[in-house]
């Protein structure tokens, strides 16, 4: 009788790394228990070591500046874009200096940042890329896929995801150098794999490292996550579609700012916001949308104003567009089940809390 394999890197874990990098195009694709896991994966890669400073946007899950800061580094905190919620390129430069060691841009709800100058810069003063990905799978910028840009790029399937496994995450190695110790790092600091892959006799100690590998379950349900991500994926850029024009109305009379619709061919429809004109007038939009079992929620806290990003990073330059968005930020239901009678449901509810309002 053979026993069923349920610790990681089984058949169906496989599969999800061959689906990665057929699909994405990368040079490895190495599944990890979480997005977190991934991020610290590269921290590791990218030799980070302490007093080294690691730039970042403010505006972020705290996971993108804590993966650094467990190596030692500070985080380096910069605003955001008025238009697109990502890391503002122009202020990348101003906060270099000889301490740098990488750039860690997020691709805020699916959207792409501006790789081609983060990129630039990098190759300039000899930094580190880690494209934190989380939200942005079969996102592209110029015809490419987002984590796969950077010298390293990092998932999420989080049930909060467009595809999901519960818990989960995926590296992206797209520096081949980096792939060997990639796999050495995920199997706790050893050779692991080269063992079970038949080229030496036995596994050793190789390298700092942990157990960032998911079960074998995760990676079964990822599997059939991935062969109906296309179809998830349009369904969701459908109801982003019919959320913006429903609400376009809003927006043209001055109400509302809509996400952006800039990068909504290349994004992945994973969310949709909008932006209230005031911090209070969102408060009360939440609470109009809760009496009606409408679920609305705020995104980020903006790590620079955090209690540990106090401690363990710094600010450079002003930060006035994260400190004002954020106040002003709401996120409406996406779902890939949602139907067009849930979305007018939710456009209608918004459009009489407006109507109403002075």
């Amino acid at each position: 009788m053979v026993s069923a394999h349920l610790s990681g890197d089984g058949p169906f874990t496989k599969q999800c790394h061959t689906w990665l990098e057929r699909t994405l195009g990368c040079a490895k694709a190495l599944l990890t228990h979480s997005c977190t896991a991934a991020l610290e994966m590269a921290a590791i890669l990218c030799d980070i070591q302490p007093g080294d400073e690691v730039i970042v946007p403010s505006f972020t899950f705290v996971s993108t500046a804590n993966a650094f800061v467990l190596r030692g580094a500070r985080p380096v905190f910069v605003d955001i874009r008025p238009d697109t919620l990502n890391m503002d390129e122009q202020q990348i430069e101003k906060a270099i200096t000889p301490k740098t060691r990488a750039i860690v841009p997020m691709h805020y709800a699916g959207g792409p940042c501006a790789m081609d100058a983060i990129m630039k810069i990098a190759d300039c003063n000899g930094l580190w890329v880690v494209e934190d990905a989380a939200q942005a799978l079969l996102s592209t910028y110029q015809g490419r896929f987002l984590g796969t840009i950077g010298h390293l790029g990092c998932l999420s399937f989080h049930e909060t995801k467009n595809i999901i496994s519960g818990e989960g995450g995926a590296l992206l190695v797209n520096d081949s150098g980096l792939a060997e110790r990639a796999e050495i790092i995920r199997e706790k600091g050893t050779n692991r794999s080269r063992f079970f892959a038949g080229e030496v006799d036995h596994y050793t100690w190789m390298d700092i490292g942990s157990s960032f590998l998911p079960s074998e379950m995760v990676g079964a349900f990822l599997c059939a996550q991935l062969e109906q991500a296309e179809k998830i994926i349009a369904a969701r850029r459908r109801i982003f579609d019919l959320y913006h024009r429903s609400l376009r109305s809003l927006e043209d009379e001055g109400l509302i700012r809509l996400a952006s619709v800039e990068n909504a061919s290349v994004a992945n429809g994973h969310l949709f916001y909008l932006i209230a004109r005031t911090t209070e007038e969102r408060t009360r939009l939440i609470e109009h949308l809760d009496a009606r079992r409408i679920l609305a929620v705020i995104h980020y806290v903006p790590l620079h104003s955090s209690p540990a990003g106090k401690k363990y990073g710094r600010v450079s330059g002003e930060l006035g567009v994260t400190e004002d968005l954020s106040g002003r930020l709401l996120r409406l239901p996406l779902y890939y089940e949602m139907s067009d009678e849930d979305v007018g449901r939710v456009v209608a509810s918004v459009k009489e809390f407006y109507a109403a309002s002075p």
